[in-house]
């Protein structure tokens, strides 16, 4: 589907917007002035496909660990841009940390929390002339839990004075925008080029960030970062994200996306980035890794079997693909099917680069392989999952290769 956005971000090497790919960014959860876990992480992210990196910056002590962070990163050969996270004293820490201001690859900016009152204006100025200095983006974040609170009493009582008043929440939708835009005309008009402004405007109500995205797409052609902010915990914040991202990149809106997931105690904070890449990749917009079709079984399926083959080999496909990257150009499009049973098994199977129809409940037990919609072997015995990985390994070999790119 056509993009919205015709204007284009660079981030480092990672262009944002226009016709670039839509980014995938993730950010960390460790406490920044630990620069060795935080550069760990940050490099755990980077590996699962993240391709920003956000970092709290949030006192002088974080400010001063950033370029040691990036010096570790790139010790570990990771070259992913950092993006430092402002809220209430940025002005002060990128003016007093110089080096900080200079490793950071984009700033984040809330224009709900830049400052009160006669000071906002002063804090929000003195970030964008850095920015500007530095020749750094700058991505401005409107977020619902933290508008500009004279701007939305502003409009508030414009409302209530109204012959026709609207509701409260079309009110907080029309402020986070309003807050967005005039934050980005007001960097403009400081000197930052708009070549150098990414907006996003945070809700954490599928339906609002809809409404709001929407919007925002209709009036300007900034490029835009969607997620769904607060999304919350496992299945509830993988559902509402994707019901809300895949609506609103259906329509071409959106050029970065973060699933803002809350990890499970002790959880891998990688997880949101997977989470991101299925969506893009379902959704055939972009392609990061080969991509498993499994059948959920039923009473034709006789054991757990399949379930645990396509666990395996989704598995290994992900865990190869550092490697593959590089070696093999192209695998991620590959598409490898793990059925349970003769209804669809065949048919699947032939649809995919690689199939497998396993025997269900009555069947012979035999397993036919499918190569490229051919029937190309019949698998049987107790190696049957083993035998089928190194299938899967041979044709990554012989079909993509540099050679053969």
């Amino acid at each position: 589907m056509p993009r919205k956005t015709t204007r284009s971000v660079q981030v480092g090497p990672v262009a944002v917007g226009g016709a670039a790919p839509i980014v995938v960014q993730s950010m960390t959860n460790t406490d920044t002035e630990d620069a060795v876990r935080t550069a760990l992480q940050v490099a755990d992210l980077a590996r699962a496909g993240s391709e920003l990196v956000r970092i709290t910056v949030n006192t002088e002590a974080a400010a001063n660990a950033v370029p040691d962070i990036r010096d570790r990163l790139l010790a570990m050969d990771i070259q992913v841009p950092l993006v430092g996270d402002f809220h209430f004293n940025g002005h002060k820490l990128l003016a007093a940390v110089p080096d900080c201001a200079e490793a950071l690859a984009k700033y984040r900016i809330n224009p709900g929390n830049v400052g009160r009152g006669a000071k906002r204006d002063g804090q929000f100025a003195q970030m964008i002339e850095i920015a500007a200095r530095y020749d750094k983006p700058v991505r401005i974040g409107a977020n619902w839990g933290s508008l500009d609170q004279e701007l939305l009493a502003r409009l508030l009582d414009e409302n209530a004075a109204s012959s026709a008043p609207k509701p409260l929440d079309q009110i907080n939708r029309e402020a986070v925008i309003k807050s967005a835009l005039d934050s980005a005309e007001r960097a403009v008009e400081l000197g930052l080029d708009k070549s150098k402004i990414i907006l996003s405007c945070k809700m954490s109500r599928v339906q609002d960030l809809i409404q709001v995205y929407e919007s925002l797409a209709a009036q300007t052609d900034y490029a835009l970062h969607l997620g769904l902010t607060e999304a919350g915990m496992g299945s509830k914040g993988i559902v509402a994200s994707t019901a809300a991202l895949a609506i609103l990149l259906q329509q071409g809106i959106g050029d970065t996306i973060r699933i803002s997931l809350t990890p499970e105690p002790g959880g891998d904070r990688s997880k949101e980035v997977i989470v991101a890449q299925e969506i893009l990749q379902t959704m055939g917009l972009r392609s990061f890794t080969p991509m498993v079709t499994a059948c959920p079984g039923c009473g034709r399926t006789s054991s757990t079997y399949f379930q645990e083959l396509a666990s395996r080999i989704q598995t290994y496909l992900r865990d190869s693909m550092p490697d593959w990257k590089q070696a093999h150009p192209g695998v991620e499009d590959m598409s490898v099917a793990v059925m349970g049973c003769v209804v669809n098994g065949p048919g699947e199977s032939k649809h995919a680069n690689i199939g497998i129809s396993l025997p269900g409940t009555g069947e012979r037990p035999i397993a036919p392989v499918y190569i490229d919609g051919e029937k190309a072997m019949t698998l049987k015995g107790d190696h049957i999952a083993e035998e089928f990985q190194q299938i899967v390994h041979q044709y990554v070999e012989t079909h993509y290769s540099t050679e053969s790119a």
